[in-house]
């Protein structure tokens, strides 16, 4: 019983041995296994790092008895991040894992982990722990990679919101019109007439607009007509007379208008025959034959057959003649006035004061006349408090909480404005607001529901398109207008020579320097050494931040080393 017993520790003992000469060798010899990453240098898109690890084992390197567990691990400065685990085995392990054959053999393993901020300075290490029957043991961590490139977090929340016009005309067109008529074939102008109530209206009037200095009388128009009722040749000194004498009425009524003093004010004209004249009043008349008579007209231009035409319908002629001639013998009189607005300073002094006397029109003009944002949003809230109804001024609430960063409050003017109509401006303004909130599955939303995409809209959807790492969508979407989003996007799809055209086509200063920054790393990846260190003396200029973000951003990894890179980012 005492040899079995011995003799079985001796069969253990040597198993054991085996076993950890076997795991001893596979740890001695790990360096020959190969590892491939694609990429090379870790990146993060969409908020995820992926990974792709190509190991290659030689031949008898592999244990036939032996399983491993390979964990690739991010660590970083305070912490550390493990890709899924994956798991190999010999030849002769019964089990369901990978078989690396210890002829030798590839294996290629993908994974991916979301991203921290942590990471941009890290490494990649590949973490073995071996086990073959009861023996465990843990292999030394080899480094494969480093990471990680994070040039896709530059991605910028830029607003695009639509403001909604105003309709302010600071001089605006109004006119006063009378008229006197005449006896027939008489050019003279009965008293009677004179003492219409429209000839005193228009009087009343003229003495108005003089007395009124937003007022300016700008033209006179008289225009005088015969009847189509007799001949041609009467009516048409018939015409003139009455327009003399129209004339000479005008002007005696505006003799103390020094406007009326001036080449041109005066427009005259005559019609020998009214027929325009003629037609209107038929087709508003009740006569039984005015189809017939509008008939007539139109078959015949010539207005002594006209005349003639109309004129063999007797019954329908006597009513044409007490009913409908005698409207046309007269003169009619325009006097045109330019009705002159506030000025701007008067309409700034009076929101300030007292806005209730304002139009809205001229309360959404006044938030045109400040380019302090405060002072904007001031002008619409008083815009909205008076005129609650007008979807302008809630959505120019929006459009200036936006450009103010306060999405909240945008997104509770923009929900008022959605109340009273649910249109495109809106749909796109509230797009914007839950971008810049970051609810990107919201403004996604809004910008795709508009009935019809606008350059804002699209711009939107190039930002998320960046976001999720679509970067071909997200070209398409900002279109060839040159903009950081743009240039981001092209930079990061690989087309680094059009992203430096795009940034570079850049007029108007980015005084938060990412523009800048942008353009070092395009010289980074095309190698152009000065190009990256004047565009990062720049970025660092309007923004010294940068300064540390450079020091550890894997896009210069190449230039670490570089004396000038290392005193511009000291």
């Amino acid at each position: 019983m005492r040899k079995f017993k011995s003799y079985f520790i001796l069969i253990l003992a040597v198993a054991v041995m085996t076993g950890c000469s076997g795991l001893n060798k596979m740890k001695k010899d790990a360096n020959l296994v190969k590892y491939e990453v694609t990429p090379k240098v870790l990146e993060t898109h969409a908020g995820i790092v992926n990974v792709t690890i190509k190991s290659t084992y030689p031949q008898k390197y592999f244990d036939k008895k032996t399983i491993i567990e390979v964990t690739p691990v991010l660590t970083y400065t305070g912490g550390e991040t493990a890709f899924e685990k994956v798991t190999l085995q010999g030849e002769s392990v019964q089990a369901n894992n990978k078989v690396i054959s210890n002829a030798g053999n590839d294996f290629t393993y993908t994974s991916k982990v979301p991203y921290k901020d942590a990471m941009k300075m890290s490494q990649l290490v590949v973490r073995v722990k071996a086990t073959r029957g009861k023996t465990v043991l843990d292999f030394d961590p080899v480094k494969i990679a480093d990471g990680v490139i994070a040039t896709s977090t530059l991605t910028q929340n830029e607003v695009k919101p639509i403001m909604m016009g105003n309709h302010f005309v600071r001089i605006t067109s109004e006119n006063k019109m009378a008229d006197i008529h005449y006896l027939i074939n008489e050019a003279d102008i009965q008293s009677k007439e004179l003492k219409a109530e429209d000839v005193q209206l228009l009087r009343d009037y003229i003495k108005m607009v003089s007395l009124d200095p937003n007022r300016q009388i700008k033209t006179a128009e008289i225009s005088s007509y015969a009847s189509p009722d007799g001949p041609m040749d009467l009516n048409e000194k018939l015409s003139v007379k009455r327009g003399s004498t129209a004339d000479k009425f005008m002007k005696q009524e505006l003799v103390k208008v020094e406007a009326a003093k001036a080449a041109g004010f005066f427009n005259e004209k005559t019609t020998a025959e009214d027929w325009d004249g003629f037609k209107a009043e038929v087709e508003k008349s009740t006569i039984p034959d005015k189809d017939l008579i509008i008939r007539v007209l139109s078959m015949y231009s010539d207005p002594a057959v006209r005349n003639k035409e109309i004129k063999n319908m007797a019954t329908a002629f006597e009513v044409l003649k007490k009913d409908i001639l005698p409207k046309l013998r007269r003169s009619k009189f325009f006097v045109n006035v330019d009705l002159v607005g506030r000025s701007d300073e008067q309409i700034l002094a009076q929101i300030k004061s007292d806005p209730k006397v304002l139009s809205v029109e001229e309360m959404l003009y006044a938030a045109t006349l400040t380019k302090d944002l405060n002072e904007q949003l001031k002008f619409y809230q008083a815009a909205a408090d008076n005129f609650p109804k007008d979807i302008r001024t809630q959505n120019n609430i929006g459009f200036t909480d936006l450009l103010l960063g306060k999405s909240d409050d945008a997104i509770a003017a923009l929900e008022k404005a959605k109340a009273i109509q649910n249109n495109d401006v809106v749909k796109n303004n509230l797009g914007f607001a839950y971008l810049q909130k970051g609810d990107y599955a919201k403004a996604e939303e809004y910008f795709t529901s508009m009935a019809t995409a606008t350059p804002e809209s699209k711009f939107g959807l190039g930002i998320l398109a960046t976001k999720k790492g679509e970067y071909d969508k997200a070209v398409n979407y900002f279109g060839n207008e040159p903009s950081y989003g743009l240039g981001l996007a092209l930079l990061l799809k690989g087309d680094v020579n059009k992203a430096k055209v795009t940034l570079d086509a850049l007029k108007t200063p980015d005084k938060s320097g990412k523009t800048s920054y942008i353009k070092a790393v395009v010289g980074a990846r095309l190698d152009d050494r000065n190009y990256l260190l004047n565009n990062l003396r720049e970025a660092i200029g309007f923004n010294a931040d940068w300064k540390a973000y450079a020091k550890t951003d894997l896009e210069f990894a190449k230039y670490f080393n570089d004396d000038t890179f290392k005193s511009t980012v000291q």
